[in-house]
């Protein structure tokens, strides 16, 4: 079964996004636990709140184990920089505290940026804030997940390896509580050439799942605005940017999309919703509807 949601617009709390999810038809969800502008290293989150939250997911018919809670974009946990890099550290160990609380499948996070720094260290400095979220919070069934990059920069996770890299930092009795996704506009835009035919899509998540030792735990279905190997994070609507439609029935239909949650982070029509409007955004609706065409149709 194919899991098709979106990041939805949060107005009114969290159970809010879920119900605007499952009004939308969706099957998965993505979240943000806390302001993603900020580091958030001392926000937890209140019992009340976490039991409003898994109602408006039953309500919703949406499994918690197809819930991603997105990591704070301001997170740099590649970072030579020591004091950075410690508020980074305590930041992604209070999300994946949040998300733990919560329930979810997992928390994804941007590994950052080497700076000045060399990237193989870099990625050493990412496996170690891992380490100590991992240390912080008590094992339950939500995943801390590296999220791969567009490549901008200096930024880390862009390669299998590199993924791979700062996944060989766990140690192996806590490996099974990590793991990562795979965004297709960051694919695309860091040069893989996952348009170009299904056989160059496959070979993509082939590497990948070769470096690592597993699959994806997570997809994004992102159109992208930029070219390949542009290194532009710039999202586009399914079929509206420079991957095309065709593409993503090809991965859709891959064995690695089955049973996870496959999230788009699209623009939406609406970009401000009262806070009690549970209506989903029209735009989501269709590109659901769209990926789920595609998805049946393409050769």
């Amino acid at each position: 079964m194919l899991h098709i949601g979106a990041h939805c617009i949060d107005a009114g709390g969290i159970p809010m996004a879920a119900r605007r999810a499952g009004n939308g038809g969706m099957q998965a969800l993505q979240i943000f636990s806390a302001i993603p502008k900020y580091y958030n290293d001392k926000v937890g989150v209140k019992p009340d709140r976490v039991a409003r939250f898994v109602e408006a997911l039953e309500a919703a018919g949406i499994s918690p184990d197809q819930v991603i809670v997105h990591a704070a974009y301001v997170l740099n946990c590649a970072t030579p920089d020591d004091e950075k890099w410690s508020r980074a550290a305590a930041g992604l160990a209070k999300e994946f505290e949040r998300s733990s609380a919560l329930g979810v499948r997992g928390v994804c996070f941007h590994p950052g940026a080497a700076t000045t720094g060399d990237r193989t260290e870099a990625c050493e400095r990412v496996s170690e804030a891992m380490r100590r979220a991992l240390a912080t919070v008590p094992e339950s069934g939500t995943r801390l997940l590296i999220e791969n990059t567009a490549g901008a920069g200096t930024t880390v996770g862009r390669t299998p390896d590199e993924v791979a890299l700062m996944l060989s930092g766990i140690p192996a009795d806590q490996r099974h509580r990590t793991g990562y996704g795979l965004d297709t506009c960051h694919l695309f835009a860091s040069g893989f050439p996952i348009a170009e035919s299904r056989e160059a899509l496959t070979g993509v998540l082939d590497a990948f799942e070769a470096a690592t030792g597993e699959p994806p735990a997570f997809l994004h279905l992102n159109d992208s605005e930029g070219a390949m190997g542009s290194n532009k994070d710039r999202h586009a609507r399914i079929g509206q940017g420079l991957i095309g439609a065709t593409p993503f029935g090809w991965l859709l239909q891959d064995r690695r999309a089955a049973g996870i949650p496959l999230i788009l982070e699209t623009p939406q029509a609406v970009s401000e919703v009262a806070e009690d409007d549970a209506t989903p955004d029209p735009w989501e609706v269709e590109d659901v509807a769209l990926l789920r065409q595609l998805a049946q149709d393409t050769p």
